[in-house]
């Protein structure tokens, strides 16, 4: 998600808005919402220059203290009209691709939801998801047909809204998820939210939530979007991505619990892979596992990343217990393991884990407790 979806998502309103430019929005509610038309356009122009304040300024820990406003808001002057209006989305628009272009891969700026940041391509994602919503919530209070390219819509959901089981078609998936149309099948929404991809900072090292897009690349033999070392990533971090792709399309993926690639802060190179299996159970336990290319072993990669990640983890709510089921003949993953902070499983709990849980023969189970 980058700057040319930007411009795609904002070129798409101006055309299907600006033959109506000439109504009175004021006097027009905006689809559900309980904004008028007018209120709702000049919404989407501060969105998309408040995000790219953000991500030109990299401004850390809060937004930047600035708005916009339109000539007669606030001003004294003859009040914008609504074709002003659209002028300015288109320009607040042109600024926020030139941000995310400009902008390197590792920065990243504040967002307050869900996990405190973002970076290019998050506020990418959340200005084309801003533009694509209130478009059609303009268009449907003014009786004015619209639709934006499938793959748009397909792109802000593998980004934006991870959690959410695809439909048939992404567009009313989408607008479903939101609160603004129906599904055969599902209840209606009434609260929502997006998910960022999560970042967890781990000493030389980042990691990086993939989204079922990238996990969907990573599966298929691809990149995922990441410059690795050169003999990655390994095979263990494919077969991940591919847990990460059945989770989503099964609607029970939550971004949190998934896979993370790890990303050397010296280079900007992926060196690995590590997440969980999936959300904790009912006896709030979730396992781990991790992968690092055969160049990038031995360096102390892995232990960083895991420490960072179960730190994480065992800090939210609903988890009591991290455990890692490893080959006993493996010794290098068990020392990685017990670099950070998980001990070997009592007898009684690898007697449970084989006996009901289904552990496998030959297999360890490490275990770290919150």
């Amino acid at each position: 998600m980058g700057g040319d979806q930007v411009e795609q998502a904002v070129e798409g309103c101006l055309e299907t808005l600006r033959p109506a430019a000439d109504r009175d929005w004021d006097a027009v509610r905006a689809g559900r919402l309980e904004w008028s038309c007018r209120r709702t356009a000049e919404h989407i122009a501060s969105d998309l220059i408040a995000y790219a304040g953000q991500l030109a300024g990299r401004v850390q820990n809060r937004y930047a203290p600035f708005e916009i406003t339109f000539e007669g808001s606030e001003d004294g002057l003859e009040p914008a009209g609504t074709a002003d209006v659209l002028d300015v989305i288109g320009t607040t628009g042109a600024l926020l691709a030139a941000a995310v272009r400009t902008a390197p891969r590792e920065a990243r700026a504040f967002h307050p939801f869900p996990f405190g940041g973002a970076d290019r391509s998050g506020f990418a994602a959340m200005g084309v998801t801003e533009v694509l919503l209130h478009t059609h919530d303009i268009a449907e209070g003014l009786g004015v047909a619209y639709e934006p390219p499938a793959q748009l819509a397909e792109d802000v959901l593998t980004l934006l809204f991870p959690h959410v089981r695809p439909g048939s078609a992404a567009w009313p998936t989408l607008l479903w998820a939101t609160g603004r149309g129906d599904l055969p099948g599902r209840a209606p929404v009434t609260r929502w939210h997006w998910y960022l991809p999560p970042v967890v900072p781990a000493g030389r090292l980042t990691l990086h939530g993939v989204t079922p897009a990238a996990a969907r690349d990573l599966a298929l033999g691809g990149d995922g979007g990441f410059t690795w070392v050169e003999d990655g990533p390994f095979q263990g971090t494919r077969d991940a991505a591919g847990t990460v792709v059945k989770a989503y399309e099964a609607g029970v993926h939550r971004p949190e619990w998934g896979l993370f690639v790890l990303v050397r802060k010296e280079d900007g190179r992926a060196v690995g892979g590590m997440g969980f299996h999936g959300a904790p159970d009912d006896e709030q336990r979730a396992e781990v596992g991790y992968d690092l290319a055969e160049s990038a072993r031995g360096h102390g990669y892995a232990s960083e990343a895991l420490t960072a990640l179960a730190d994480r983890a065992l800090a939210r709510d609903g988890i009591r217990l991290l455990f890692a089921a490893i080959d006993d003949d493996n010794r290098p993953s068990q020392s990685v393991a017990e670099r950070a902070g998980f001990t070997r499983a009592t007898v009684e709990e690898e007697r449970t884990a084989h006996g009901q849980h289904d552990l496998e023969p030959g297999l360890r189970l490490y275990v770290r407790r919150g």
